[in-house]
């Protein structure tokens, strides 16, 4: 008999800045923002033999009574909650368990008692090993592998996937980023040696996609362009393939570092690929802090100029921003409102400084006796972004706890959010040899999310102000407006997640500064 297995992408603790959560919200189609790489990767090494079946949570509901032989669940640190919760389930009805991912590589203490199989690191070196193991009944009780030579990955099964639901499809084109910012988890897991797949294996994995009908792509590395000469080749690939598609091109996103902006060439390129918004982690305008947490790449720069390169090109930001560094006093709530306001980025993900498990920040908080204890939260970090697991140096965890909710609700107030949107307007150049003809959306979720933009109106007369002077201002830059839907869209999915937290409070934003002075937020500070 064939041995059977159902993997299992669980739900996040708590919605999120890139989550979909909004569409349930909302009673419309149970959507996700990027389509699941992890299942559909290893579904891609099951031998032959083997019956998958796959389960994006965020998609549908985990068949716990599942006949599967093995279960397998992978995740995030922002997912691990969901999945020890799942993991705990199958045990109690028998099921051998397997849990990799980053997390379970991470923290394999914490999810060892969850699980009869724990594999750690990637998966591609030792998956012939562990089927073989499974097919045969004869399994160890772990797994560890390293960081393999991405040409061996192989192409992911979306043919196993729902991907009518899936906002965004997904390819990797590397992982591993040489930095190491001090808070980083990514460079623990996937190392800081970058390695890549082959511009073939990309344009194959893309080709599939297309047919999948996804009209965007997310490119899931974790910093898009710190390999020059190797970058500009494959954009260069990805701008060719684009022109060729004949229902018009796709639209790409990805994860890279400010100092991109240093190299004209690279940009040009991104805008004649495609590449139509890049998240970047600025952090802090705070240099202090900069240095404090090894994020060299941002330390002596004109932050705004380097910012602005990106939309001269024809590419939207997203920005990282952490407040709770070491440096950071009681000011630097209205230092990074200023900040964010004199930029023309409209969305911001906001958090509070966090120490994941295995990073360098914890193993210095836990030294110096400043990690929170009590529970698991210490390895979660925190799934809420307001939330920390680590004693601030120069504020008490109740002026941290009131700086971050002043400055979101600052941010997100749509006077301030409505002026940051009209300030992109103005200052968005799309390059004129930038690809112009892309595919359009027209599946069902795609229509989803204009409701859900146009949801935005209904929250508030401000807000319905706002969405009145954001779309007139549309018609003096025609080529804003798919930006302009894309961040409607967060925002009303942002707006949803501070509700969901009681982080939402409007007023606030009638102050210049925190009112530190103010405890009777019922946020929960861990």
């Amino acid at each position: 008999m064939a041995p059977s297995i159902y993997l299992i992408n669980p739900r996040a603790d708590f919605p999120s800045y890139h989550g979909a959560e909004i569409y349930d919200h909302l009673g419309l189609t149970s959507t996700t923002w990027i389509a699941d790489l992890a299942i559909t990767t290893v579904a891609a090494m099951l031998p032959d033999n083997f019956e998958v079946t796959l389960c994006d949570e965020y998609l549908n509901a985990v068949n716990l009574d599942s006949s599967a032989d093995y279960i397998g669940l992978t995740g995030k640190s922002s997912q691990a909650g969901r999945m020890l919760e799942l993991a705990q389930a199958f045990q109690q009805r028998g099921k051998v368990v397997i849990i990799g991912g980053p997390f379970a590589s991470l923290s394999p203490e914490i999810v060892r008692p969850y699980c009869d199989i724990l594999v750690r690191g990637e998966i591609e070196a030792i998956a012939p090993q562990l089927f073989a193991d499974l097919q045969s009944g004869q399994w160890q009780t772990e797994y560890v592998g390293g960081q393999p030579d991405l040409r061996s990955s192989p192409t992911p099964r979306w043919d196993l996937y729902p991907n009518e639901y899936a906002l965004t499809g997904c390819v990797q084109t590397s992982r591993g980023c040489p930095f190491e910012c001090e808070f980083c988890d990514v460079i623990q897991y996937a190392g800081r040696k970058q390695r890549h797949k082959s511009v073939e294996q990309i344009l194959a994995e893309l080709d599939i996609l297309y047919q999948h009908g996804y009209s965007g792509v997310f490119l899931a590395d974790d910093n898009f362009t710190v390999f020059r000469r190797r970058s500009k080749e494959l954009l260069v690939a990805l701008r060719d393939w684009n022109h060729r598609q004949p229902d018009g091109g796709l639209r790409f996103s990805t994860q890279l570092s400010i100092d991109t902006a240093k190299e004209d060439e690279i940009l040009q390129l991104c805008a004649e690929a495609g590449v139509h918004y890049v998240f970047i982690g600025i952090e802090t305008p705070n240099e202090d802090s900069l240095r404090e947490s090894k994020k060299r790449q941002n330390v002596g720069i004109n932050l705004l100029d380097q910012l602005q390169r990106f939309l001269d090109h024809g590419i939207g930001i997203i920005g990282g921003m952490i407040v709770g560094f070491d440096s950071d006093g009681p000011d630097i709530f209205e230092r990074q409102y200023r900040f964010a306001m004199a930029t023309s980025i409209p969305i911001f993900t906001l958090g509070s400084l966090v120490a994941p498990q295995a990073t360098p920040l914890y193993a210095r908080m836990q030294k110096a006796n400043r990690l929170l204890s009590g529970n698991d939260q210490n390895a979660y970090a925190a799934a809420a972004p307001w939330q920390t697991n680590i004693v601030p140096e120069l504020m008490s965890r109740e002026t941290l706890l009131t700086g971050i909710r002043w400055l979101g609700n600052r941010l997100y107030h749509p006077n301030a959010f409505g002026q940051r949107v009209l300030q992109f307007i103005e200052s968005y150049n799309q390059s004129a040899s930038a690809i112009s003809n892309f595919r359009k959306a027209r599946r069902k979720i795609d229509g989803e999310t204009l409701e859900i933009v146009r949801d935005v109106r209904r929250l508030g007369s401000d807000e319905a102000k706002m969405f009145s002077e954001i779309m007139t201002a549309t018609r003096s830059n025609p080529v804003t407006q798919w930006h302009v839907l894309q961040m409607m869209f967060q925002y009303r999915q942002i707006r949803y997640m501070y509700e969901q937290g009681h982080f939402w409070e409007p007023h606030l934003a009638e102050y210049s500064e925190p009112n530190f002075s103010d405890t009777s937020s019922p946020i929960a500070l861990v």
